[in-house]
C-alpha cells in the first residue's frame, strides 16, 4: 500500500507479521472460514471422504544430514562452505543422522526405488462430491504419518449416526487402521493390498457398488496436490521447521479451495 517514493518498512516487520500468523494459527482460520462461505457449503458432501498423504522437500540438503554424534562425518572435497562431500557406502538412518538446516526434516522414500530425501509429508482430507479440501496438516515424514494423520482429520466428520466412507490407497491397507475406522463408524474404502500379504478390505466392502466410486474418486485429490506442489510452489517449501512448512501447506490448502 505504499508509494513508490514512499520509505519501505524495516524488514524485522515481515518476521513479526509472520510470527503473528503462525501463534494465530491463521491457516487453519483462513480453510475454516473459505468451508463457511454460504457458497462453498452447500458444495460439500458430509458423507463420502477421500485421504492422501504427499511429500513436501525440505529446505535443506542431503549435505546437512550428519551423525547425531558427530562423529564419521564424510570428508570435504575442495574448499568453501558447500564442498563436495563422499557419501558412497555410509549408512544413514533417521535413528542415527539429522539435518543441521532442519531438524524436523527426516530422511524418507515414497517406495521401492525411489529417491530418499529430506522431507515432511503434507496430508488432506478431500470430499467427494466436488473435490474440497476440508482438511489439511503437516507431519514428520515416517511410515505411520499418513494412517494417523488421516484418523485425526476424519474423526470431527464421523461423529453422526449413520456411517460415512473413506477412501484412500493401498498405503491405508492395515488392519489396525481399518479396525480403528469401523470403531469411529467409518466404512474404509481402502484399496486393497494383496502384494505378497492378505489385505484388511474383504467382500464385506469390495461387493458394494459405492466402493468402486470411492476408489475412483479418490484420485481426485491429486489434482489438489497438484495444484499446491506446482502453482502453490509447495513441492520444494521455503521455510524451516515444521510449524512454519506446516503453515504455508495448509494456507495452500485452502487457496486451493477458492480456485477450484
Amino acid at each position: 500500500g505504499i508509494g513508490v517514493d514512499d520509505t519501505a518498512w524495516d524488514h524485522s516487520v515481515f518476521s513479526k507479521n509472520r510470527d503473528r500468523l503462525l501463534e494465530g494459527d491463521i491457516a487453519a482460520k483462513f480453510m475454516a472460514a473459505v468451508l463457511a462461505q454460504p457458497k462453498v457449503k452447500r458444495l460439500l458432501s458430509s458423507d463420502h471422504f477421500s485421504v492422501d498423504g504427499t511429500l513436501i522437500e525440505a529446505w535443506a540438503s542431503m549435505k546437512s544430514v550428519k551423525p547425531k554424534d558427530s562423529s564419521g562425518e564424510p570428508p570435504a572435497q575442495g574448499g568453501g562452505r558447500n564442498a563436495e562431500a563422499d557419501f558412497h557406502g555410509q549408512k544413514r538412518s533417521n535413528d542415527t543422522h539429522a539435518s543441521t538446516t532442519d531438524p524436523d526434516a527426516r530422511l524418507y522414500r515414497k517406495g521401492k526405488g525411489k529417491e530418499t530425501k529430506l522431507c515432511f509429508i503434507g496430508h488432506g482430507l478431500m470430499e467427494n462430491r466436488h473435490g474440497l479440501l476440508v482438511d489439511a496438516c503437516l507431519t514428520k515424514a515416517d511410515g505411520h504419518a499418513e494412517r494417523v494423520a488421516a484418523l485425526h482429520m476424519i474423526e470431527p466428520y464421523a461423529d453422526r449416526p449413520t456411517a460415512i466412507t473413506l477412501g484412500a490407497d493401498k498405503a491405508y491397507d492395515a488392519e489396525d487402521f481399518v479396525n480403528e475406522l469401523r470403531s469411529m463408524n467409518v466404512t474404509p474404502h481402502v484399496a486393497q493390498n494383496v502384494s505378497g500379504r492378505s489385505s484388511a478390505i474383504d467382500g464385506r466392502t469390495t461387493r458394494h457398488g459405492g466402493y468402486a466410486v470411492s476408489q475412483r474418486i479418490r484420485k481426485r485429490i491429486e489434482e489438489a496436490f497438484g495444484w499446491i506442489k506446482t502453482v502453490a510452489g509447495q513441492e520444494k517449501t521455503r521455510f524451516r521447521g515444521r510449524e512454519r512448512v506446516g503453515w504455508a501447506f495448509t494456507f495452500a490448502a485452502a487457496a486451493y479451495n477458492l480456485v477450484r
